[in-house]
């Protein structure tokens, strides 16, 4: 597969229609099975021990998932994320042995309050990705209680903080991704990131193709609707290809949306702890098993872990973690 068959100017209407005729490339699906805020307090079926991760992962690959996107936890306080690089060593190499060829891409938003330093220790354990946040953004929200036999926070609390992003921070973590070979998947979270992303890639920092995320309905981020979608879109950098999340309600709109438009998509607990409304996930392997039905009805291939690695240009080889 050539670059100009999965990447083209999205928005005109030509490109479109050549698309739809010859038939649009298949679909990247990733997984996010856990994150760096909630756990099990949020939702009893979100894995947080390796054990539960490895197991959830095996069960998306299985059903569709190329990549998989890795927060690991601390194991003596599974409700904080780890800055041990010992600790993504052994589940990057958990999840090798039983996904031998998923994709996985290592955290660098980490957990709450941490240090740039803390956010990279991911980097230190071999992933193939890894994300790369591109902008500051706020957050306010009630956490509740971990209650027994839950460990960490005891008691229902309010957030509301501002996670720094910096130039000079974006452009270490760029370059230390660049040295060890990991592709940078490129959060971005409004119009006004744009502005880091070029950044990186004027510098040589990034390597196309370009893969940009949109983050769409996270607090401080871009509302998410379809004319907002189609304005981030409008400003893509050439040789770019984008990848949609949709937070909470807005995930089954705003990936499928991605989908017709020719992107990719995550899906997950860290995004979105309900299948419908009301309803709790069972397992993130819900989430995969829609999009692949999903995919299928908007006329989209899902692609294979080793397609998904030609098209975002990374080895063929799988990583290894013995």
């Amino acid at each position: 597969m050539e670059e100009k068959d999965y990447i083209w100017d999205y928005l005109n209407p030509y490109d479109y229609m050549e698309k739809l005729r010859k038939g649009m490339p298949p679909v990247i699906i990733s997984v996010a099975i856990t994150g760096g805020i909630h756990g099990k307090e949020a939702n009893p079926n979100l894995p947080e021990s390796f054990d539960e991760q490895v197991l959830q992962v095996y069960d998306c690959y299985k059903a569709g998932a190329s990549i998989v996107h890795v927060h690991a936890r601390k194991k003596d306080n599974p409700s904080a994320v780890s800055a041990d690089p010992k600790d993504y060593l052994e589940i990057n190499g958990r999840i090798r042995e039983k996904c031998p060829a998923i994709i996985i891409n290592n955290t660098t938003g980490g957990g709450l309050n941490m240090t740039s330093e803390q956010r990279m220790a991911s980097l230190y354990a071999n992933p193939e990705l890894a994300s790369l946040n591109c902008g500051p953004f706020v957050i306010q929200m009630n956490m509740k209680a971990r209650k027994p036999p839950l460990t960490g926070r005891s008691e229902d609390t309010t957030m509301d903080i501002c996670i720094p992003v910096t130039y000079a921070e974006t452009e270490l973590y760029a370059k230390t991704m660049k040295e060890k070979g990991i592709k940078a998947e490129l959060e971005v979270y409004n119009h006004g990131q744009f502005w880091l992303v070029n950044n990186l890639i004027r510098k040589k920092l990034v390597d196309p193709p370009y893969f940009i995320q949109f983050v769409m309905g996270f607090m401080t981020g871009t509302y998410p609707t379809p004319a907002n979608l189609l304005s981030m879109i409008q400003n893509l950098p050439p040789r770019s290809f984008f990848e949609c999340i949709g937070l909470g309600q807005n995930q089954v709109p705003m990936t499928i949306m991605g989908m017709i438009l020719g992107g990719h998509v995550r899906v997950g607990m860290e995004d979105n702890v309900f299948i419908e409304k009301g309803k709790l996930a069972e397992s993130n392997v819900q989430f995969v098993e829609r999009m692949v039905r999903l995919a299928k009805e908007v006329g989209r291939e899902v692609a294979t872990p080793a397609v998904a690695r030609q098209m975002l240009g990374i080895s063929g080889k799988p990583s290894q973690y013995k």
